[in-house]
């Protein structure tokens, strides 16, 4: 996927200098400026391309693999409220609720997405 994503930026940096010198041959009326232009339009496409396979192939791969991430300490959720209304026999929202990701568990890998 990397050497992927190295083609895409070098296609679509090719594409924008095509763009260029195409534009300023056109300003000038230069014969060249037509063929530049078909060029410049397959640039266009050849470029989209690329630079979509990439997009979307790291879509792909972070549904299916998911990603490993840990709720900051803002993002915890309430504790949990107690009849008693506290004292000091209460547990703390961690030892209540376990573990929240599968990597807190001990599991190391997030569970892969079930397929329907």
């Amino acid at each position: 996927m990397r050497t992927a994503a190295v083609r895409a930026v070098l296609i679509a940096s090719v594409t924008v200098t095509l763009s260029t010198v195409t534009f300023f041959l056109t300003l000038t009326g230069s014969w060249l400026a037509f063929p530049m232009v078909l060029c410049s339009v397959a640039g266009i496409i050849v470029s989209t391309w690329g630079v979509l396979d990439v997009w979307i192939t790291r879509q792909a791969w972070r549904q299916r693999h998911g990603v490993v991430s840990q709720p900051s300490s803002t993002a915890r959720g309430r504790r949990p409220a107690t009849a008693s209304g506290g004292g000091t026999g209460q547990r703390t929202y961690e030892a209540a609720a376990g573990p929240r990701t599968a990597y807190e568990a001990g599991a190391g890998q997030p569970r892969p997405l079930r397929r329907a």
